[in-house]
Order: C-alpha cells, then sequence, then structure tokens
C-alpha cells in the first residue's frame, strides 16, 4: 500500500504534484496514517507554499 510520505517524496523530487497524486493524498489522508506521513504532508503544503512544488489542479483552474 502507498503510503503518504511516498507521494510526497515523488512530487518533491520532481516538485510536481499532479491531479491523480492529490486524489491520492486526500484517500490517504482519511485512514490511518503515522507522525512520519504527516510531518511528509506537512513538508509538502509548505513546499507548495513558497513555489517549490507545483499542482497541477491549479494550473488547470488558472489557465497556464
Amino acid at each position: 500500500m502507498t503510503r503518504i510520505r511516498d507521494v510526497v517524496q515523488k512530487a518533491l523530487s520532481t516538485g510536481y504534484l499532479t491531479v491523480e497524486a492529490e486524489n491520492q493524498l486526500r484517500h490517504l489522508l482519511t485512514t490511518r496514517y503515522d507522525l512520519e506521513d504527516f510531518k511528509a504532508f506537512m513538508s509538502l503544503q509548505e513546499a507548495a507554499m513558497m513555489g517549490k512544488v507545483k499542482q497541477e489542479s491549479r494550473e488547470e483552474r488558472c489557465g497556464i
């Protein structure tokens, strides 16, 4: 089973979060997860806010 930290690591390494990965994270966040997954998710949030990770869903909405 995929873990939150696995999805986050891919996004951080590529600098891109796909819509599919966002949906996967939404699902994973509704299940039980450990502190490492929580920390990973928070690091993804920070990276997105700082512009280090681009979100496919935001590009689609903004027409980029």
